[in-house]
C-alpha cells in the first residue's frame, strides 16, 4: 500500500460551544480567525473553565493525514510541537490515529486552535501558532522522505518559503508525487509570485476553494480558474462548497456534487475532501470517483463538531463506500 506523509502546522484544535455574551467579553471579532500571542490563548481557556471542551489533533495537513490513516492507508507526518501536556497529546493522538510522526521540539508552547462556537454554529476561532511555525527547513533531511509515495503539505507552510521549497524539493528528489492544499486566499495573494513557482517546478495535485483558486489564477470565476490552474500540475481540484467541486486533468474535467447532510460546522471539510480525493488516487479509481470520495467524507463531517469524524460517522462512510467505487 502506498504511504502519504504530511508536512503543516502542528496545532491542538480545542472547541467549545459559548453564547454570544461571552465572545464579547473575551472581544474576539466574531466567525474570524484572530492571531494571539501564548499569554492570550491561556487567558480566553482560563475563562473558559467549567465549560466542556473538545481537544484534538489539528492543523490542515494533520486533518488530511488523519483521515487517510482511518481509512487504512498507512501515513506520515512532520510537525514541530513544545514539550508541554499539549505536544504530548498532539503527538499522542497522531499515534493512536495510526500515523507515524516525526516531531520536532521547538522553544515555544504548542501551537492551539481554540474554536469558540456560538448558537448560530457560527466559528470564532483564536489561534496560536506557537512552535508550529518554528519548523525550519534545517529539520529536513533525506531519510523523512524514504518509502513514502506521496507528500501533502498546506498551504499555511508557504508563509515559510525556505521551510516550504526545501519540503518540497527533498519530496520530488525522492520520486513523491506532491499535494498541495492552498491555504486562505489572503495567503495565496500574499505568496503568489512564489506560490506560481513552486506548483510549476514540484506540485502536482492542486486543491483549493473557489476564492483561493481565483486568487492564484487571476481568474473571475472557479471554473476558468480550474482551466488555468490545470496545465502547471497534473491535477487540479476546485472545492465549491455546497456546489461540490470541479476536477480536472489535461482535458478530462468532472463536476462532482454533494452528498446530503445537516451541516452543523464546516471545520475541515477541505481537510477531509483531500483525503478522500487522495484515497482514490492510491486505489487507481477513476477522477471522478475519487471526487466523489472526497465529497463523501467532506459531507460526512460537516455534520460534527470539529475536524475529526466520529465513529458511527466513519461506519457511515464505510457502509457508502462500496456503492461509490462500483
Amino acid at each position: 500500500m502506498k504511504k502519504v506523509l504530511g508536512l503543516g502546522n502542528a496545532l491542538v484544535d480545542i472547541l467549545v460551544r459559548v453564547d454570544e455574551s461571552l465572545l464579547h467579553r473575551l472581544d474576539l471579532p466574531k466567525s474570524c480567525m484572530t492571531l494571539v500571542s501564548a499569554g492570550q490563548v491561556n487567558a480566553i481557556l482560563q475563562k473558559l473553565d467549567g465549560l466542556l471542551l473538545q481537544e484534538t489533533c489539528g492543523g490542515s495537513a494533520a486533518n488530511t493525514i488523519s483521515g487517510l490513516a482511518r481509512l487504512g492507508i498507512p501515513t506520515g507526518y512532520i510537525g514541530k510541537i513544545g514539550h508541554d501536556p499539549y505536544g504530548e497529546f498532539f503527538a499522542g493522538e497522531m499515534k493512536r490515529h495510526g500515523t507515524e510522526a516525526r516531531m520536532f521540539f521547538g522553544t515555544s508552547q504548542t501551537g492551539r486552535a481554540l474554536g469558540l462556537i456560538t448558537p448560530d454554529s457560527e466559528r470564532t476561532f483564536a489561534t496560536f501558532l506557537g512552535a508550529a511555525v518554528e519548523l525550519d527547513a534545517l529539520d529536513l533531511s533525506p531519510e523523512l522522505f524514504r518509502g513514502c509515495d506521496y507528500f501533502h503539505i498546506e498551504g499555511y507552510m508557504v508563509q515559510n518559503h525556505a521551510l516550504t521549497r526545501e519540503a518540497l524539493r527533498l519530496a520530488k528528489e525522492a520520486g513523491l508525487e506532491v499535494s498541495l492544499d492552498l491555504a486562505s486566499h489572503n495567503v495565496v495573494r500574499e505568496n503568489l509570485d512564489f506560490l506560481r513557482e513552486m506548483v510549476g517546478r514540484y506540485v502536482d495535485i492542486v486543491f483549493a476553494n473557489e476564492d483561493e483558486s481565483m486568487a492564484f489564477s487571476g481568474c473571475h470565476s472557479p471554473a476558468d480558474a480550474l482551466v488555468t490552474i490545470s496545465p502547471q500540475c497534473r491535477i487540479a481540484v476546485v472545492k465549491l462548497g455546497k456546489k461540490g467541486s470541479l476536477v480536472r486533468q489535461r482535458d478530462e474535467e468532472h463536476q462532482v456534487g454533494c452528498i446530503e447532510a445537516r451541516a452543523i460546522d464546516t471545520t475541515g471539510a477541505g481537510d477531509l475532501y483531500a483525503a478522500g480525493f487522495l484515497y482514490g488516487l492510491i486505489h487507481g479509481y477513476s477522477l471522478a470517483i475519487c471526487g466523489r470520495i472526497g465529497s463523501l467524507l467532506s459531507g460526512k463531517v460537516v455534520e460534527v463538531v470539529g475536524a475529526k469524524l466520529d465513529e458511527a460517522h466513519w461506519l457511515e462512510v464505510e457502509a457508502a463506500l462500496p456503492g461509490i467505487i462500483s
